[in-house]
This record gives C-alpha cells, structure tokens and sequence, in this order.
C-alpha cells in the first residue's frame, strides 16, 4: 500500500509554483461520476481557495435533468442554494493534455454549515470509511477497470465498431490476454502510460479482455478514497486519449450487441490500525470470522444495493448467464462464475472480490456500496451461504434484472439507508427514477422489428 501523507494547503501552493501552473480545474464529481466544476486562473484559486456552486450540480441525471417536484425537494433546497467547494489538496493533478500548465483539483461539498454535503457522492465515500474508522479499521481496495474502444460514433442510432488499429484492421473475433491484440494500439497506450505517469496514477498492468476491442486496467491497493479519486482520473484521462486517436474510450456497461460486457471489480480487505494486521485472517492463517461475516453482509445485502453500481437501464443487460458477469451472490474461492470471489492468496492478503459492480458506476459510490454491505455484515453477524464449488450459472438469478427493479430493491432497504444515509438514498433514487422514466419513453429498434406487424 502507498504511503499516503496529507498535504497542507502550503504543500499545494508550493507544488503550483514548482510547476508554474497559470489555470486550475476545480473539479467536484457528480452522481454520475461526471467531473463539474470551473476553471480558474492560479491567482484567483490561490485567493479564493474554494467556490460555489448549486447543490443541485452534483446531483442530476445523466441525461442533466431534474425531478420537478417530490421527496428530492424534501432533500435539496428548492431555492437551488449554493454549496462551499473546498479544495483537497491531495488530490492535485497535472491537466497533460493542456496547452498550459494546468492543474485539476478534486474538491469537497460544504453547506453554509459546514458541514459536507450528504448526497455528494465523496461524502457517501468518506461516511462509510469514518464508520471502519471508528472500529479502527482500514479498508484497502484495488479496482480492476474494463473498458471499450470504439471507432468514432456521431450517431446514436448506429452500432457500436471496434477501432482500426495499426494493422488498418478492426477486430472481428476475441482476443482474452492478445499481447498483439493490445500492440494493436500502441499509440494509445503509450500516450495513456505517460498521462498517468504526468499524474501519478496508481496503474498497475494492461490486459486485453475477452470483448472485441475490450481493455482492462487494475490499480494497485489503497485506501479507498484516493483509489475513487484515481478512477475518476482515469476515467477522463482515457477518453481524452482517445479522442486523440480518432477513437472513443466507453465505461458503458454493455456497449456491443454480443460481446461481453465491462465491470469494475473491486478487491477489498480490511486491516486493523493498531497492528497492520489483516483481520480477515486469523493467526494461524485460516479465513477469520470477519472474513466469513463480510461475504455474509456482501450476500444479504448487494441484491438491494445494486442500483448503486449497475445504476442505468444498460447496465441490466451485462447481467447475464455465461457472459462473464455474475447473475448472483454466491460466493466461492478462485471461482469466476460467482458474484462473490476469494482469489488465491496468502494469508495476509486475504481479500474479498466484489465482481457484481459494473464499469458505468461511480467510483465513490461504487467503493461506499460493496464497504458498507461488508461493514453491515460484520456488525450483524451474517453468515454466508456456503461456498459454490461448482458453475454458480447453473443457479437461480438472484440479482434484480432491470433498473425499476432494483430501484425498488433498495427503497425497501432501511439497514441500507442507515450506514450510507438517508438524503444520499433520496436524491439518488429520485434521480434514478427520473431517468427510468425518460428511458420509457423511447421506442427502440427492437420493439419496431418484433412488435409492428405482429401484434
């Protein structure tokens, strides 16, 4: 794990000047894991140390809507009253795309209290990790990020196609682990590696996947609200390489027709302050009660929480049998039909893979949901069902299988509710049922084919 040392404001100014940095990107994320914000020239950043923004920014839809009426007004102010961004100097990047040397830095949400704003998704992030915190514990994740890339695609209403790579090629079979497959892009990766490295990101190894075009990038392990800052880097780094490259780069959960779809799996442990100890071990090496009582929480609880990682109408549709995503809990070890993995490890690196979590969610919200249904476990005492030794697809579907669905799943979850809070669950669910709604008044192409002369 890193060494992560706090940074004074004082360490920030004097990490601008090094750089000479003339802009700063006030960055703040919203529920979306869309970056928000405004650009300011480094002497009115360095003045202001902070803005302001409506509290209503860092909760809309993705489509930029706003429910109109409803329990979300009982949450956000209707008056549409501002919010205090304040700067975490930890977060300082380089921009190095930018022309000018700029900086982004990822900012918190205050109210006119001072206190930070509970639907923001970093707060959501910090509450739960404050809760580890209080029992001495130390979550430490590693996300494993897939991702697409695409041939330019102005036209929503075209299919999704692999780029051409250096070949003048597109790929037109799968290629899990190609070494060529990935050489393919070189220019692209090239570039990715040295944006990372200009903003010292955590990226550890590059694989190609099993989907045409597919890409997988994993992260090492750390705390998880840096590791969250880290992906919403990443994120924007790579759709901005490559729209260079005459490309896109897609986190949607199931962008192609056929191929598998992407995820976020996140590896979790948890480790006690006082000792460094990893608890979901004990002594003698055998897997801890923690350890049990976490992938027991994982399994009451995921179910009702899967609108927080599976959080669109497209995310439903990589929830499918034998297409490397799970359709349920179960847990096993070394076993990637299930929702719930235990890799092969020693026993100071015990871990828990949540494999559920798919690439479209929002990092903090992401790492906030698959904590807290551990943390519930642990202090409820949930044991696990017994492990899956064989194809968990061979079992029932056990996760919900649309959007509407699991919206109602989650409402119906008070314990839920408790440990992320009551205003994140408002605003989140009302947003989410905004976007259900507009969703339904699409007629897609498959309705026309099927349904307009046989019905």
């Amino acid at each position: 794990m890193r060494d992560e040392k706090p940074m004074s404001f004082n360490d920030l100014e004097q990490w601008l000047n090094e750089r000479r940095v003339t802009e700063v990107e006030c960055l703040v994320p919203d529920l979306t894991g869309v970056a928000r914000g405004k650009i300011l020239p480094r002497a009115k950043f360095t003045e202001d140390r902070g803005m302001r923004l409506p509290q209503a920014v860092v909760a809309m839809g993705v489509t930029g809507e706003f429910p109109e009426s409803g329990p979300y007004y009982d949450v956000i102010d209707p008056t549409d009253k501002d919010m205090q961004l304040r700067p975490d100097p930890s977060t300082r990047r380089l921009v190095p795309w930018a022309s000018d040397p700029t900086a982004q830095v990822i900012h918190d949400c205050f109210d006119h209290n001072g206190k930070l704003v509970p639907f923001a998704p970093r707060s959501v992030l910090r509450r739960v990790c404050d809760l580890f915190a209080a029992d001495g514990l130390e979550p430490i994740v590693a996300p494993e990020l897939e991702f697409y890339l695409t041939a330019r695609n102005t036209d929503p209403n075209t299919l999704l196609r692999p780029p051409i790579g250096r070949s003048g090629r597109a790929e037109t079979s799968r290629q899990a682990y190609s070494i060529d497959a990935v050489n393919e892009f070189d220019p692209l990766f090239e570039e990715i590696y040295d944006y990372c490295d200009k903003m010292e990101l955590n990226v550890d190894t590059l694989i190609h996947e099993i989907g045409a075009g597919q890409m997988e990038i994993n992260f090492f392990h750390a705390s998880p609200l840096g590791l969250a800052d880290e992906v919403f880097f990443f994120k924007r780094t790579v759709r901005e390489a490559a729209l260079r490259q005459d490309m896109y780069a897609t986190f949607m959960a199931k962008p192609i027709e056929g191929e598998p779809g992407s995820s976020m799996h996140v590896h979790q442990s948890l480790v006690d302050k006082q000792t460094g100890k990893n608890i979901f071990s004990n002594p003698d090496g055998t897997p801890s009660q923690a350890f049990m009582h976490y992938i027991g929480g994982l399994q009451r609880y995921v179910p009702a929480a899967m609108v927080l990682v599976a959080p669109y109408v497209n995310s439903y549709r990589r929830l499918s049998r034998n297409t490397a995503a799970p359709i349920n809990i179960e847990w096993g070890y070394d076993n990637r039909t299930v929702g719930i993995r235990s890799p092969i490890s020693s026993a100071q690196a015990r871990r828990v893979e949540n494999r559920v979590i798919g690439a479209d969610a929002n990092p903090y919200v992401a790492l906030a949901m698959t904590l807290a249904c551990g943390y519930l476990g642990m202090k409820n005492k949930i044991q696990p069902k017994a492990e899956m030794k064989g194809d968990a697809y061979l079992s029932p579907y056990s996760l919900p299988r649309s959007l509407g669905e699991a919206l109602d799943w989650l409402r119906r979850e008070s314990d839920l509710h408790e440990v992320l809070g009551k205003e994140f669950i408002t605003v989140y669910t009302e947003i989410k049922e905004l976007e259900f709604d507009e969703f339904m008044k699409v007629i897609s192409p498959w309705e026309r084919e099927h349904l307009l002369l046989h019905v």
